[in-house]
């Protein structure tokens, strides 16, 4: 069965001495049913769309409102004529934040990892390991399956929705999961891959879900990179032996408190937040005169 807690996932690790991604397939194929074969092809075939996203990406695409498409282009742009503070790495991680945002604006397929919401946190932290030859596709999926089992435990214990838990449901607990993978990637213990999950959880706790005019583009996407820099923030200062004091179930349980104390206005209606705001009104409008006119 999935675990509901890591506190559990740990322990399981610890006694057994499994790797955690080990572990957490093993409860893959007794909840799904599927064989190891089965469940390892279907892990592969994910990473196989979202670097596909990625390679799909145009930066002359624009979403049906208008309000989305080209600024991963131009992030790409400005950090090859060295005009950007952040480089290499980095500027890959905004970049490849942004075409995966971008591309589910535009309707393109990406993966749900977990939410359409926040489909641009994981692939923006791998893809660029990835075609570096940092790591080869085996052990990335192996860390998608680290990313999968944490996310799992915060779907058992509070929401992966933005209409339940705000945008920290979302594009937090993506964080969350990318920091756990890249820790898992370096070499990291289990204990410091929980760590790097509930510091990146943590930063990004009270996160609400604000869409202006309802649709999953703005401050969505940008949020998207947020998400993705925060996970490579944690999952250094997990590496480096920070800690951040609250055990990871424990920031969950605090998340999904805090998600339920919010405003529904701000729980992806569409109505409080930047959605309220006075330009996000006047979008509101445009975009529904633009579907009227239809």
């Amino acid at each position: 069965m999935a675990y509901t807690s890591v506190r559990d996932l740990l322990n399981a690790c610890k006694t057994s001495g499994i790797p955690m991604d080990e572990m957490i397939l093993r409860s893959d194929l007794g909840e799904s049913g599927l064989t190891e074969e089965e469940s390892r092809a279907e892990m592969r075939r994910l990473w196989k769309v979202m670097t596909e996203t990625s390679r799909n990406y145009r930066a002359e695409d624009r979403s049906a409102s208008g309000f989305a498409g080209g600024d991963a282009a131009k992030v790409e742009k400005a950090a090859a004529a060295g005009m950007l503070y952040s480089s290499g790495y980095y500027a890959e991680v905004i970049s490849e934040a942004l075409k995966t945002a971008e591309c589910n604006a535009c309707m393109k397929r990406i993966v749900a990892a977990p939410t359409a919401g926040s489909c641009g946190v994981l692939p923006a932290v791998l893809l660029p390991l990835w075609r570096a030859g940092a790591f080869e596709e085996e052990s990335i999926c192996r860390a998608l399956y680290v990313a999968a089992g944490f996310g799992q435990i915060v779907a058992s214990r509070a929401t992966l929705a933005g209409a339940e838990g705000g945008c920290q449901a979302e594009v937090g607990a993506a964080s969350a999961m990318a920091a756990a993978a890249l820790v898992y990637l370096k070499g990291g213990t289990a204990e410091a891959c929980a760590e790097a999950f509930a510091l990146a959880l943590t930063n990004l706790e009270g996160l609400v879900c604000d869409p202006v005019a309802g649709l999953v583009e703005l401050p969505c996407i940008k949020r998207n990179v947020i998400g993705a820099v925060n996970a490579v923030s944690a999952a250094d200062m997990a590496l480096a032996g920070v800690a951040g004091h609250i055990p990871a179930d424990e920031v969950i349980d605090a998340m999904a408190e805090v998600g339920a104390a919010m405003s529904a206005d701000l729980r992806e209606t569409g109505i409080g937040g930047l959605a309220g705001t006075p330009t996000g009104q006047a979008i509101r409008e445009i975009v529904t005169m633009a579907g009227d006119n239809e």
